[in-house]
């Protein structure tokens, strides 16, 4: 068994490396994908692996859709008065957002769920959604499944309103593959959107929805690094170094790329113990698309991949969720840690593709995602400018360092299988827990048309 050394964990206890790169990456400010930012982070992450003493640091490019914010507006009709909300805390555009002016009934459709939209003529209206999924609904709708009904029922708008207050409008992509989305949207705090909710109870409200921004294309990187003996099959470790420009994306995901650092310093140390080899990754535009996962994927042969631990979300506590997609072996390997060092680490089974392990398990590669409970529903401070360095904590950075190499560790032992299935499996579980309709909706399913990828003329 390859256990880390209590030197190992001790002197985790004392590591700066992946916080004071955090701090660094808080510092960029802004890290858009395919933007200057995201390439400067990718630069710092380098960095900090050869400085772990990671092998074989190297940078990949790839083609991406890009988006440049400008400025919005929503204008509301209410009564004998007319109200503009502009500013940055009562409202932000959407990453993916056409430019566009356009008028009509504000209606809101509340949680904006599937049935929600069912048998609704939405015909030359702006569109309000919360960003709240009910916890007993059962899965998560994503953002942009909302923004897709509308426009498919002829929204011409559409406004997402968050549901946890504190001034902080919500952004997050609502772009398509190759592109933009098809009609113009905003996102806007609780606080104007309960103000949008009482004048709509008090009858039909006219909205004008602004928005100026540039779609265009650019380009994003992937970076990486090895650790361990050459092999056939690598365990991978990932996370994404992208983030939203609204906040400084400090928790989504700069405390993943933390991670991913203080991991392969952490197995550096243990190289000679490691009986498979471990590549670290840091992909980068996750936020617009799972760009860096999925060029990955379309450039790889997935059979070299043991299986892939991928780190999204993990800054809101130190207690460890590993969310396994059915791959029992890579549950049971974390349930080992937790009965080793005596900390409790949940495991979850349910699906969640929307991440960077998904391009990989939705053709049937072993793959979690790790991440860390939070305190109330949804992403929280994420994807807001609430997103700051000051939320986290270093010891959560730490304790949760210590369980990931553990559990990567014994990943790479070569008496730990952990088979892949078949993509047919995988589309079966994504039906049997409705994500198809949502995918669909989104243009992400990945089991029909071949999607248009920036790159396809690359493959």
């Amino acid at each position: 068994m390859t256990r880390l050394s209590d030197t190992v964990v001790g002197e985790t206890y004392r590591s700066s490396v992946g916080w004071e790169l955090l701090a660094e990456l808080e510092d960029i400010n802004n890290r858009m994908p395919g933007q200057d930012g995201e390439h400067n982070a990718a630069t710092l992450v380098a960095e900090a692996f050869e400085e772990v003493g990671l092998n074989d640091v190297t940078f990949t490019e790839f083609p991406i859709p890009g988006w440049w914010r400008g400025e919005a507006a929503l204008a509301v009709e209410h009564g004998d008065r007319k109200t503009t909300f502009r500013r940055s805390h009562e409202l932000v555009e959407l990453p993916g957002t056409p430019s566009g002016d356009v008028s009509g009934e504000l209606v809101d459709m509340g949680y904006g769920l599937p049935e929600d939209f069912e048998d609704v003529d939405l015909s030359g209206c702006v569109v309000m959604a919360s960003s709240l999924t009910p916890d007993e609904y059962g899965r998560w709708v994503h953002r942009s499944e909302k923004y897709h009904y509308a426009a498919e029922n002829g929204a011409v708008g559409f406004v997402f309103c968050n549901h946890i207050e504190g001034a902080l409008p919500p952004t997050g992509s609502i772009g398509v593959t190759n592109g933009p989305g098809p009609i113009p949207a905003v996102g806007v705090s609780r606080e104007v959107g309960a103000r949008l909710k009482r004048y709509c109870k008090n009858g039909s409200v006219e909205v004008s929805l602004d928005v100026a921004c540039e779609n265009g294309r650019t380009t994003s990187r992937n970076i990486e690094a090895v650790v361990g003996p050459e092999t056939d099959e690598e365990v991978l470790y990932t996370a994404h170094v992208d983030g939203h420009d609204v906040g400084t994306a400090a928790n989504d995901n700069g405390f993943g790329t933390a991670l991913v650092v203080e991991v392969g310093r952490i197995l550096a140390q243990l190289e000679d113990d490691l009986e498979t080899r471990v590549r670290l990754i840091v992909f980068g535009a996750e936020e617009t698309g799972l760009y860096g996962s999925y060029y990955w994927t379309h450039t790889h042969d997935l059979d070299s991949v043991k299986c892939i631990v991928n780190m999204d979300g993990a800054g809101y506590s130190r207690n460890l969720e590993i969310h396994t997609h059915g791959f029992e072996t890579i549950g049971e390997t974390f349930e080992a840690v937790e009965a080793e060092y005596d900390i409790p680490i949940k495991i979850e089974e349910g699906l969640r593709p929307h991440s960077d392990h998904w391009p990989f398990v939705q053709q049937g590669v072993a793959g979690v995602q790790g991440r860390s409970s939070a305190k109330e529903s949804g992403r929280g401070w994420g994807h807001t400018h609430g997103d700051t360095l000051d939320k986290l904590d270093v010891r959560d950075l730490r304790d949760l360092s210590i369980l990931c190499a553990a559990g990567v560790a014994r990943l790479a032992e070569s008496s730990i299988e952990t088979p892949h299935v078949s993509a047919t499996e995988i589309k079966q579980d994504s039906i049997e827990q409705r994500f198809d309709a949502g995918m669909k909706a989104t243009y992400t399913w990945p089991w029909g048309e071949q999607r248009d990828w920036p790159w396809k003329d690359q493959l």
